[in-house]
């Protein structure tokens, strides 16, 4: 065996059990070395190191590795040093790398990192296929040049599903298959996707799965797609599932004063921080991003969730490019994101999985930096320290904050302002309020931790700068006296963009005449009656009623039956119309006090 180098890139070596070397070590490419020098990565992380030599002698890799650990070159190393070792050279259109990751954000850091490899090494190239353009247009990038696909499965599916003859003639002579983030592919619903393209593709090939967690789930479905496996494992300490950079904290506090907690917390520390805060819905995020800009107008606030489309990968590189700042988001960026120098990760809301808290937590601590987490818990929440520690094994320390009464106060007075101002904010408001509630029902722990029986619906209303409660559900039956709404007159709050407001005028003005509001759904409305007409026809049915008994009673007394002997008769459609209209008239003439009720109802039977 060779002499150990001083370099530590240059001992990447296989080790048995016993922690003896049982290979030579790896020798990487040159365009590798000066990309590793260049990033600055002095040496190997642990699952790095473990996985590289196994998979450039001919192993596929099944690897867990704690979020922030390194995974990203775990597999791009040996994806290049595959491609780089082969005799021919690549064809055009020929590939011989495909990495499949579950979110189009996670496929661009891929993508980026990549990128930084690729730019010294000019014989190959990538393309990224994630969606957000046509079939078409992709198909076109890969006819143009490509060696390397970096891809969502929804997309490569489609592709394959409309156009397989061209791809499986370009991955004919695949060499490496990486599938990043693999609990959360199927986690995500791509199970089906997943094992059409395995189909697809050939099985002379290397195979890496790479994931925060390994489970039952994921070896059954990736066992047909590897061969002579090794399943690597590396945690830094066995009782710990986050980074041992990154401490963890929790503070309680009532619903109503949370907003100004987070706030007063995030102004005790420096400016030049970079913050991201995790809350449970879309809703939630459109309206407190809002908020809180308003409220540390010093500090870039962005947003992003799922629902966004066009504009998620512009913010979410505007977010890995700033220096300070703070990022509103849901879970879509909880998992496997690499965001550079994140100093706090602050949970507004517990996740609705517990596997999400430690990803979510992940963001910050990335390879070896230091980071922070806290969690914000209700008074009825406090029993999932105990849950988190037990079942995702991470200590949470608490954190006290104190809360000034004049941040409370602007709060409160920002969050109505701004509704008051613009009814775009008094709708986003009442949306958050509602996905809030409605996703606190549905959470996995609600049967145990988080109940929804245990919620101050007033107090985390109040929190939401609520103007009034909205009607939904879940608040039948519940004391709201608590809660004051604002004394004005809500149909006065208009929208700032005029041709909405227009349209808002016209539909309010068809309500206030005929009492139904407009729906954009082409179905009926449901008429509304007066309390005269619906007290008549439970009158009528009623006396129908009462003479159907009266029949019964007789047939019984004669010695009949209960039920009468159904006959064959024919129906007279006319004789049935003019009987209802001499009712619906004597009706009419009750109505007109022409006759009395007694009269009616000896009329009618």
């Amino acid at each position: 065996m060779s002499s150990i180098d001083k370099n530590p890139w240059n001992n990447l070596v296989i080790k048995n059990n016993k922690g003896e070397t049982i290979t030579n070590p790896i020798l990487l490419s040159d365009p590798i070395k000066k990309t590793l020098k260049a990033l600055k990565f002095k040496s190997p992380t642990p699952i790095q190191a473990a996985c590289i030599p196994r998979l450039l002698h001919g192993q596929d890799v099944a690897a867990e590795a704690v979020t922030g650990s390194g995974k990203t070159l775990a597999f791009i190393i040996p994806l290049l040093e595959l491609m780089l070792k082969r005799e021919d050279p690549w064809k055009e259109t020929e590939i011989g790398g495909l990495i499949i990751s579950p979110t189009r954000e996670l496929a661009t850091q891929i993508s980026q990192v990549l990128e930084n490899f690729l730019s010294r090494i000019p014989s190959l190239k990538q393309v990224m296929l994630v969606g957000g353009t046509t079939v078409t247009d992709d198909i076109k990038k890969l006819k143009n040049k490509a060696n390397i696909i970096v891809a969502t499965p929804g997309r490569l599916g489609d592709i394959f599903e409309n156009f397989e003859d061209t791809l499986r003639r370009s991955v004919k002579s695949l060499e490496f298959l990486v599938l990043d983030e693999a609990d959360r592919l199927l986690g995500l619903g791509f199970e089906d996707d997943l094992n059409k393209i395995f189909k697809k593709l050939p099985s002379q090939r290397r195979t890496g799965l790479f994931s925060a967690t390994q489970t039952t789930e994921l070896a059954e479905i990736f066992r047909a797609g590897l061969r002579n496996t090794v399943v690597i494992s590396i945690k830094e300490n066995s009782s710990l599932s986050t980074p041992l950079t990154l401490s963890n904290h929790y503070t309680i506090v009532d619903g109503d004063n949370k907003l100004a907690s987070l706030i007063s917390f995030i102004k005790t520390k420096d400016n030049n921080m970079k913050y991201m805060i995790f809350f449970s819905t879309c809703a939630c995020v459109e309206y407190f991003s809002h908020v809180i800009d308003q409220l540390l107008p010093s500090i870039k606030v962005l947003a992003l969730h799922g629902k966004m489309k066009k504009k998620r990968q512009k913010i979410f590189d505007e977010f890995r490019c700033i220096k300070s700042g703070i990022m509103v988001c849901t879970d879509v960026m909880a998992r496997g994101i690499d965001i550079p120098e994140v100093d706090w990760v602050l949970q507004y809301d517990p996740p609705s999985a517990a596997s999400s808290f430690v990803h979510r937590c992940g963001r910050t601590a990335r390879i070896g930096n230091e980071g922070s987490a806290l969690v914000f818990l209700l008074p009825n929440e406090d029993a999932y320290i105990t849950f988190i520690k037990n079942n995702q094994k991470v200590e949470l320390g608490e954190i006290k904050i104190d809360i000034d009464q004049q941040i409370i106060d602007k709060c409160s007075k920002i969050m109505k302002q701004i509704q008051k101002k613009d009814r775009v904010y008094f709708d986003k408001a009442n949306r958050a309020f509602v996905s809030y509630i409605q996703s606190y029902h549905k959470h996995d722990c609600s049967k145990y931790l988080i109940k929804i029986d245990e919620l101050d619906f007033v107090k985390v209303a109040m929190g939401f700068g609520l103007l009034k409660m909205p009607r939904m559900p879940e608040t039948k039956g519940r004391d709201l006296t608590g809660f004051i709404e604002d004394d004005i007159d809500f149909n006065t709050i208009s929208y700032k963009d005029k041709q909405r407001e227009q349209k808002r005028l016209e539909k309010l003005s068809v309500y206030q005449t005929t009492g139904i509001w407009p729906s954009k759904n082409k179905k009926k409305a449901k008429q509304t009656e007066s309390w005269s007409e619906a007290k008549q026809k439970k009158i009528i049915r009623q006396i129908k009623k009462g003479k159907k008994k009266e029949k019964i009673d007789k047939r019984v007394k004669a010695g009949g039956p209960a039920k009468p002997i159904k006959k064959k008769k024919v129906k007279n459609l006319q004789e049935d119309i003019d009987e209802i209209a001499k009712d619906i008239a004597l009706i009419k003439k009750e109505r007109r006090k022409k006759i009395t009720k007694e009269e009616l109802y000896e009329a009618l039977g």
